[in-house]
């Protein structure tokens, strides 16, 4: 049996990305969390005005790209902040955790909860996949701001 396929490389990883989580606070990550409350709070509304917007096509799926692609940049952008802010390096693994993999969740999650936790939104595949593009789009952000304006720490 090889080293890393030992059970306590995944409670490892596991406790890792707790950790990160856990200092995934209010006082260090506010507007990340404000963006996830907002996305909870317009995804599970019962009903939108209409507004002139509505003509544009698929109005609906840009609208999930930006509010997905913007959550996880701001993510990124607090998380180096921090890091700079304490003297770290980022912790881009744990990143990779929370804004891909966990943003993805969210939007999966969020199209279910529509389907049958309401009966006013629907869940669709179509947001599903612009929730993600927007996740992978963000996730870029947020490589170029670390790669281009070195949030790195010098020592």
């Amino acid at each position: 049996m090889a080293a890393n396929s030992s059970p306590f490389t995944l409670f490892r990883a596991v406790a890792n990305f707790s950790l990160f989580t856990f200092h995934f606070s209010l006082r260090k990550h506010p507007l990340s969390l404000l963006c996830i409350l907002l996305i909870f709070l317009l995804s599970f509304t019962p009903f939108f005005p209409e507004t002139p917007l509505d003509d544009i096509d698929f109005i609906d799926k840009w609208t999930h790209l930006v509010m997905y692609g913007g959550t996880t940049s701001v993510m990124w952008w607090e998380h180096l902040r921090n890091c700079r802010k304490e003297a770290r390096k980022p912790n881009l693994q744990a990143l990779f955790w929370v804004a891909f993999v966990g943003m993805i969740l969210l939007g999966g999650l969020v199209e279910l909860g529509q389907a049958y936790c309401t009966t006013t939104r629907s869940g669709e595949w179509l947001d599903f996949w612009a929730d993600s593009i927007g996740v992978l789009l963000g996730n870029l952000l947020g490589w170029l701001l670390h790669y281009f304006f070195h949030f790195s720490v010098s020592k």
